[in-house]
């Protein structure tokens, strides 16, 4: 098999990546491991509108509506921001996965599933991709591999490309649950879930009940391939504490009913790569750390990071030189677009990790003012937090205990 581009994983980073190669003259074809798109799930489903956007998808009623947060202090205090109208949806990822890959059929790129990426090798200027189709195995010739393969993406370290600083780990179940608001994300930050927090997400008449906890070790650039993986002991960890929060927590277990359904597992890399090229490889999405390390959502910024890369390995494929040199036009235009928020992002995941839960009562006590809270309602925003931060930061009753609370940071 020959093409231009071939993209690793059909999720919606390399959904977008294979549409905008088509669309760009490139003879595109996906590969997914999995029988079907969209499976097994491994997201909340959260998805900001500017997510929608620039998956160019248009809402529809399968779409769940979120207007606002509430966000629970460990002591119980609660903190109401609202949206000012809708900011998010809540979708079932099998279908929008399904529908990302739709467009990009109808922009003219292929797809094979039960194919699994193998190996990867170089002859002349092309890199000849080692697949298993169902079992068999087989090679395809392409002029660029674009990796969107995931956290444990093999595209990246077959590229030599290292790996991620961290690596948290989470788990969610489907159940039934009593929100006060329906339209209403329930937030928990603390130690339920150490290093991130915990979360209820309404989905029409169910909920997902889920949290993300943060490793005790970190991955170096110059790890193995096996500290990539998610151990059996951290996951093992955020079921555990899962199991908890459900049948423990002040609020999670009043309010959650009998029956759980649908275990998800799933990881959330923090930081991003250093590098994101190779001579006919490009990284984008969960595989090149393309995550928001304040939410772990990476569906709006793989969307914008991808695009940029479909774009650009057309381009190089037309010009005839798809060395890494040309293609570092991709790491250096996403870096651009995004990359500075992902990095604040990244400071902030750290800073809140390190307050504690008495440190988080005190920041939500701060917060629960209707002066800071109508603040956090006008700027608040889900992909670029930074924005609220820089407010908070100007505003005189806010600053003082953000400085107060740094030293906690520093111990």
């Amino acid at each position: 098999m020959d093409y231009d581009v071939v993209v690793v994983g059909a999720g919606p980073a390399g959904c977008l990546a294979a549409k905008y190669a088509a669309k760009n003259g490139a003879k595109t074809l996906i590969i997914e491991e999995h029988a079907s798109i969209g499976s097994p799930v491994q997201c909340a489903g959260l998805l900001s509108t500017k997510a929608i956007d620039a998956c160019e998808v248009s809402p529809d009623k399968r779409f769940h509506p979120i207007t606002g947060a509430f966000v629970y202090a460990p002591d119980g205090r609660r903190i109401g921001i609202s949206g000012g109208g809708i900011k998010a949806y809540v979708v079932d990822r099998r279908l929008f996965d399904r529908t990302l890959a739709e467009n990009a059929l109808r922009s003219g790129a292929e797809i094979l599933l039960r194919t699994r990426a193998c190996g990867i090798a170089t002859r002349g200027n092309r890199r000849i991709l080692h697949i298993t189709i169902e079992g068999e195995p087989d090679e395809i010739e392409a002029d660029v591999v674009i990796g969107a393969d995931g956290i444990q993406s093999s595209i990246a370290r077959w590229a030599g490309l290292g790996t991620f600083e961290r690596v948290l780990c989470g788990a969610q179940v489907n159940t039934v649950y009593d929100f006060d608001c329906c339209d209403c994300v329930e937030i928990f930050p603390g130690s339920c879930a150490p290093g991130f927090f915990a979360w209820a997400i309404p989905y029409h008449e169910s909920a997902r009940i889920g949290l993300a906890v943060r490793p005790t070790v970190t991955t170096g650039s110059d790890s193995g391939p096996e500290s990539r993986l998610i151990s059996q002991s951290q996951s093992g960890s955020a079921c555990w504490r899962l199991k908890r929060l459900l049948s423990e927590h002040r609020v999670v277990s009043r309010k959650c009913r009998s029956g759980m359904t649908g275990l998800v597992m799933g990881g959330i890399p923090i930081g991003v790569l250093q590098r994101t090229v190779a001579d006919s490889v490009l990284i984008t999405g969960d595989a090149a750390g393309q995550v928001k390390p304040t939410s772990g959502g990476g569906v709006y910024p793989g969307a914008v990071c991808a695009k940029i890369a479909g774009r650009v390995a057309a381009d190089a494929i037309r010009d005839g030189d798809t060395s890494a040199r040309r293609l570092s036009e991709y790491d250096k235009l996403w870096r651009v677009e995004i990359g500075r928020e992902l990095a604040i992002g990244k400071r902030i995941n750290e800073w809140m990790a390190r307050l504690g839960d008495s440190g988080i009562n005190r920041l939500i006590k701060v917060l629960d003012d209707d002066e800071l809270l109508d603040l956090i309602t006008r700027y608040g925003d889900m992909d670029y937090p930074s924005v609220v931060l820089r407010k908070l930061l100007m505003n005189t009753k806010s600053v003082g205990a953000l400085l107060k609370l740094a030293p906690i940071c520093l111990r």
